[in-house]
């Protein structure tokens, strides 16, 4: 049976996944999937005092990319319309266990499995990693409001965190291809050879799901 495209892009914060998928959009005609992330009401107040928001801002998001999910599946993957996400509900996984305490960790595991139980799951997974510097550049690029009060530490931890879940993530689940790009050493939005490199990667993955 023809598997109906559901790409993921998934990596540390600034690594580039909005742009990725948007390009992935665009070049595919596929539905686009955003993740909610200024939105957040707690974001911003995290980024200040992680120890005291973490819990909000974790519920906050995985309530929010269950619904997107949900409506995702309902409305165009039951349809047979092909979607590219910047993210993967997984992540939720990665920040709550790095920055609840153990007590709320437990309760908020135990939320999650039961919100995530027969999700959709992308059958290609697209995994962007960089530097501390590289991530600490974009997002300074970027301007988030939101982003200015990132403790370097925390983001350099994040990316070993990323790498460690992403090693797990494979072994795991072998059926679900994962493309890792090291964008240190590429740049898809300046350079169109870089991102017509990624398509090429993307296209033989597709062919060889469908």
């Amino acid at each position: 049976m023809k598997k109906v495209p559901f790409i993921a892009v998934e990596g540390p914060i600034g690594v580039g996944k909005s742009s990725l998928a948007r390009e992935i959009a665009n070049y595919y005609q596929y539905r686009l999937l955003n993740e909610i992330v200024e939105e957040n009401p707690f974001l911003g107040n995290f980024y200040k005092d992680i120890d005291g928001w973490s819990f909000q801002t974790e519920m906050f998001f995985l309530c929010n990319r269950y619904k997107q999910l949900e409506d995702i599946e309902k409305y165009h993957l039951n349809k047979n319309e092909p979607v590219v996400a910047d993210y993967h509900i997984f992540k939720n996984q990665i920040f709550a266990e790095r920055t609840l305490q153990s007590k709320q960790y437990e309760k908020y595991k135990q939320i999650y499995y039961i919100l995530t139980a027969n999700m959709p799951e992308p059958n290609l997974i697209i995994y962007l990693k960089a530097g501390l510097n590289t991530l600490l550049e974009r997002i300074s690029l970027r301007g988030r409001d939101i982003e200015k009060n990132i403790d370097p530490a925390y983001l350099l931890q994040l990316t070993k965190d990323y790498e460690q879940f992403m090693g797990k993530f494979i072994n795991d689940h072998p059926n679900v291809p994962v493309l890792t790009f090291e964008c240190d050493h590429i740049d898809f939005i300046k350079n169109k050879a870089d991102l017509e490199a990624i398509f090429s990667k993307i296209d033989d993955q597709l062919f060889i799901n469908n």
